[in-house]
Order: C-alpha cells, then sequence, then structure tokens
C-alpha cells in the first residue's frame, strides 16, 4: 500500500515518515510538502537507510501522489505556541488547511482512500474534512486522542515502575483541553490501575494534569512534539495497512455514541482497512460520559463559528 504525508518538511511529517520506514508495512512512502527541495531531502535520507530496514520506495514530490496514494495522511499545519490551547490554532490553521483540502480533492484521490488528519486543532479539521473531501464519511480519520493516551500510558508506567506495553488506559473526547481521561478501565496488566501499589487519587489527578499539558511541554522544551507524534500516526495506518480491526481512540464524526452528534471527536473506535469499521459505546462512569457530552459540546460551538467562514 502506498502511504503519501502532506506536510512531510515538518517535524511531525518526518517523524511519522521514520516511524511508518521502521514499521516495514507501506509498500511506498511519499513525502508531500509546499517546500518541495525538503520533501526530496527527506525522501532521499530515508531511502538511503532502507537496506537495514525494509523493502520499500520513498520519495518525495507533490499532489501527483495522491491519485494512487491507499492512505493520506496530512500533518502540515502551524505549529502550536507554549500559551496557545489547540483550540486557538483554528483561526490561524483553517485558511490552510481547507486550501490543502481543495488540492487533494482535485489531484482526484482513490475513492477508497483513507485520510488520516493530524494537524490541530485536530477534530475541528476532522470534520472540515470529512465534509469537503467527497468521501465516506468513515474514511476520513483524525488521529484524535491517540497521542494522548500514549503518553497518558507512558507517564502512569513511569511513576509506578510499570512496564509500558502492558499499562492501558484511555483518553477520549477532545484532544485538547476539554479531554476525558478513563479510569474506569484503566489497568497494568490484568491488574485494575486502583489495586496497584502506590496508586492513590492524588497521583491520578497529577499523572493526568501532567498529560493534558504534555504538548505544551514539549513545545516548551524543544520547540515541538514530532517523535511520540510519528509513532501514534503510525499505530493508526498500520491498523488501516493490515486491517487488524484494533481498537483506538481516534476522532471521527459522531452519529449518536453516547449521546453525541455531528461533531468530530475520540471515542473507542474500531479501525480497519475501511477506516472507522465500528464506533463502540464501552460501559464507563458516569462522570466520564458527562465529560465526553461536555466535550462534544465545546467542540460543537468552535465549529459554529469556524464553519461559517469556509463555506
Amino acid at each position: 500500500m502506498k502511504v503519501s504525508i502532506i506536510g512531510a518538511g515538518g517535524l511531525v511529517g518526518s517523524c511519522a515518515a521514520y516511524a511508518l520506514q521502521c514499521g516495514g508495512l507501506a509498500r511506498e512512502i511519499a513525502l508531500l510538502d509546499v517546500n518541495v527541495e525538503t520533501a526530496v531531502g527527506h525522501a532521499l535520507d530515508l531511502q538511503h537507510g532502507s537496506p537495514s530496514v525494509a523493502d520499500q520506495t520513498i520519495v518525495g514530490g507533490g499532489y501527483e501522489h495522491i491519485p494512487d496514494s491507499d492512505v493520506i495522511c496530512i500533518t502540515a499545519g502551524l505549529r502550536r505556541k507554549p500559551d496557545e490551547s489547540r483550540l486557538d490554532l483554528i483561526n490561524r490553521n483553517t485558511d490552510l488547511f481547507v486550501q490543502i483540502l481543495r488540492d487533494v480533492k482535485a489531484a482526484g484521490p482513490k475513492q477508497s482512500a483513507i485520510v488520516l488528519v493530524v494537524s490541530n486543532p485536530v477534530d475541528i479539521l476532522t470534520y472540515v474534512a470529512a465534509g469537503m473531501l467527497g468521501l465516506p464519511i468513515k474514511q476520513v480519520i483524525g488521529l484524535g486522542t491517540q497521542l494522548d493516551t500514549i503518553r497518558f500510558c507512558s507517564l502512569i508506567a513511569e511513576e509506578l515502575k510499570a512496564p509500558p506495553t502492558q499499562t492501558k488506559a484511555l483518553i477520549l473526547g477532545e484532544h485538547g483541553d476539554t479531554m476525558v481521561p478513563i479510569w474506569s478501565s484503566a489497568a497494568i496488566g490484568s491488574l485494575p490501575l486502583e489495586k496497584f501499589p502506590g496508586w492513590t487519587p492524588a497521583l491520578a489527578n497529577q499523572l493526568f494534569t501532567r498529560t493534558r499539558g504534555s504538548g505544551a511541554e514539549v513545545i516548551k522544551r524543544k520547540g515541538g512534539a514530532g517523535f511520540a507524534v510519528g509513532i501514534a500516526i503510525r499505530d493508526v495506518i498500520d491498523a488501516v495497512i493490515l486491517d487488524r480491526k484494533c481498537l483506538l481512540p481516534v476522532s471521527s464524526v459522531q452519529s449518536g455514541c453516547y449521546g453525541i452528534h455531528d461533531v468530530a471527536l475520540s471515542v473507542p473506535t474500531v479501525v480497519g482497512r475501511a477506516g472507522v469499521v465500528d464506533q463502540l459505546e464501552i460501559d464507563l462512569w458516569p462522570k466520564e460520559v458527562q465529560g465526553l457530552r461536555a466535550s462534544g459540546a465545546a467542540l460543537r460551538k468552535t465549529l459554529n463559528t469556524v464553519l461559517p467562514r469556509i463555506k
């Protein structure tokens, strides 16, 4: 399968390309960027490492790669400032993103193509993409809280000195200020987190607070997130390529899950070759459901200010 990454000249796009190369599943990876020379340079650098990694073709260029792409990953966008919420990005990023969508549509993507939106604010832009591209709505996915979820798990594992791969906890809702920690199903191995030695409600609050601020923390320390975002992107694209039908907290347009309609946000989602295979309404604590609905309401309020600008 062929994966095209739009915005691959930037930190997130190039890290996603590297993660996909190390995963070795995509047959071809195309790096697209407004700065074609940078995209070609990244592609050449990655291609040089291919003998030690996987039998893949890695190329740089422009929208000529869209028509035969199976997955189109959009990472292009302006960086968030350290003191800026993801939703504050909307006025700065919408025009750029809408032009990218128009260029993708004009290039003629496959009707079976999966579009993965990474650009922030990801839930708003996923909803916009689902409405503009003319593809089946289930084929437009936002990275959503997949990144927040792996950040969350990493911090829990670090604090409790537990294996990160055995630490399971979800973040749902908005990829932003109203994200919701799902403590009701959190566990290490098969042991509920609340029964793990050293676990306290105060520690739970501390870890969630740090998770919610992790993006800003990374931006403040090194200028922008890249490595973990690339891994989160690979998680989703590998699920598509292998048709894994695995459960991921990714963003998609909602039509009733937990009583939420007509916004894109993250719920437990079965992801496979068709994109969103299913959205699961797993049992949550009442306060978690309330948090999800509040997240949806906040996103709808923002959409009501954004949509008139692009029609």
